[in-house]
């Protein structure tokens, strides 16, 4: 006699509905990193940035409130004996050509720097862009409730305290913060310091991704030299630092949990997304179903 064979058929599963198929690749496809679109970009930044000035400006200048703050902080900065705001104001106001440079720094650098960054990223990290702004903006939002909750005074408004204005001593322009065009500004939203907050971004940023030792050190020094440039203009307290420090955090937070990683990990070119296809539709109740793919199991039998 010869072989016998015994046919069996695969354990059939239901099919997933092609409805919850087409929500995850949309899902997935909205968290991915994509191609920024250059029309696109600078029209959400110069929005962004509009609304951003709007609201900040719209704060209600509490001067009261935001001189009682300040008078706050200062006191918290004298028990941990780090007052050292009115010694570095003085000190550095001695020198004239460094505080004028000093005052041109803190008035075009912020935004110089921040967007030349934006730059790079766009035009050699089209991968990682999308999630650096996604930094960048959320840094941006929740700063704007600082302001709203917490008016604060710069050292150089406090009453009775011989902070100088730099920017009114050697009359240099470009300062939003004093001067001619302080009435564009709010004046009482010195907490958080976006200086450092921003200035922090595009330092970890250019630390984390460029690739020279040199353009890695200049990126962590960036920061740090804002932080002297404004203690020194006495705009701001070191502790609105720290707050610009915690705003930032959130923002990478933000976009760890938007993109499931930290930003500098994504890949550096935008790689394309596969979709998942739809699952077929299970046969209609009553319906025969196609029959799977025999699999045949060779069984001997005696001769």
């Amino acid at each position: 006699m010869g072989e016998t064979t015994v046919k069996s058929l695969d354990d059939r599963t239901t099919p997933s509905s092609p409805i919850v198929a087409d929500g995850r690749w949309a899902w997935l496809r909205a968290r991915s990193p994509r191609r920024p679109r250059i029309w696109f970009e600078l029209l959400l930044i110069a929005v962004s940035y509009w609304v951003y000035s709007l609201i900040r400006n719209a704060v209600p200048e509490q001067k009261a409130e935001a001189l009682r703050n300040a008078d706050w902080i200062w006191r918290t900065e004298e028990s941990l004996g780090l007052a050292f705001e009115h010694a570095v104001n003085h000190a550095v106001n001695s020198v004239t050509w460094l505080i004028v440079s000093m005052n041109y720094y803190y008035a075009t650098l912020h935004f110089i720097v921040t967007i030349g960054v934006l730059v790079w990223l766009y035009r050699w990290q089209p991968g990682r862009y999308a999630a650096f702004r996604t930094v960048l903006f959320a840094t941006t939002a929740v700063a704007l409730v600082g302001y709203y909750l917490y008016p604060l005074a710069p050292p150089r408004l406090m009453e009775g305290k011989d902070f100088i204005d730099t920017v009114l001593v050697h009359h240099t322009w470009g300062s939003m913060a004093s001067g001619d065009l302080k009435h564009m500004s709010n004046q009482y939203a010195a907490m958080p310091s976006m200086h450092i907050g921003w200035s922090t971004w595009c330092g970890l940023t250019i630390f984390f991704l460029a690739k020279a030792p040199w353009a890695r050190i200049l990126g962590l020094l960036y920061p740090a030299a804002t932080l002297v440039v404004i203690v020194a203009t006495a705009n701001h307290f070191w502790l609105d630092a720290v707050g610009g420090l915690i705003c930032l955090a959130f923002g990478f937070v933000v976009a760890y949990f938007w993109y499931g990683t930290w930003p500098h990990r994504l890949s550096k070119q935008v790689e394309p997304l596969t979709a998942v296809a739809p699952a077929a539709p299970a046969p209609a109740r009553g319906t025969d179903a196609p029959a799977p793919a025999d699999r045949e199991e060779p069984v001997s039998s005696g001769r």
